[in-house]
């Protein structure tokens, strides 16, 4: 088992950019970064994608352009043409339930409410797909958490977030070529200084 497909999610467009709900974006922006890699669009997988050689294996990572709630879309659109499995795929995801600064990795389990992951879940009809969850915090109140996602967090709540994605980007090839279960630690138990 070796992850073949990276998926960020996140809404397209300027007006969405630095929202908490594009943390998953703002990963795959410093993926692409660290590894040379440039996002190119690609109409028949509903995203922008880019394919990287890493080990003996292709590894493709995804920005779905299909808006949030429709992100299974492209995901499926891409798993399916290169029969990746679900448990191959890897998905990264603002997290209500972590705080800022920490994040969490862990295959399988439910959508937790996160519209996205509910539509990947539907589309690939399965919940095997590992998830890198970045913490953004939560409002407080349940009514507050469309408008909480789809604002800016403060520069000081970015910078925590932006430190778990660089610890992760910086692992890159051993979350990529690992048995994730040995990558739990690593992940789980960073905190961003």
């Amino acid at each position: 088992m070796a992850i073949q497909l990276v998926v960020g999610l996140g809404n397209p467009g300027n007006k969405y950019e630095g929202n908490r709900h594009n943390a998953g974006f703002w990963f795959c922006d410093a993926l692409a970064h660290q590894l040379n890699g440039r996002f190119a669009t690609e109409a028949k997988f509903h995203g922008e994608l880019f394919r990287v050689s890493m080990g003996a294996l292709d590894r493709r990572i995804v920005k779905p352009q299909t808006y949030m709630n429709l992100s299974g879309k492209s995901v499926a659109a891409v798993a399916n043409f290169y029969k990746i499995p679900p448990q191959d795929i890897l998905v990264v995801h603002d997290e209500l339930d972590l705080l800022p600064g920490k994040m969490k990795i862990k295959q399988g389990g439910g959508h937790g409410g996160h519209n996205g992951l509910k539509d990947i879940q539907a589309q690939l009809g399965s919940a095997d797909f590992w998830r890198l969850r970045l913490g953004i915090g939560h409002p407080g109140d349940r009514a507050h958490v469309v408008g909480f996602v789809l604002t800016n967090p403060p520069a000081s709540e970015r910078q925590l977030i932006e430190g778990c994605i660089d610890h992760a980007v910086h692992h890159i090839e051993q979350l990529l070529n690992a048995d994730l279960t040995q990558m739990i630690p690593l992940i789980n138990g960073f905190t961003t200084p």
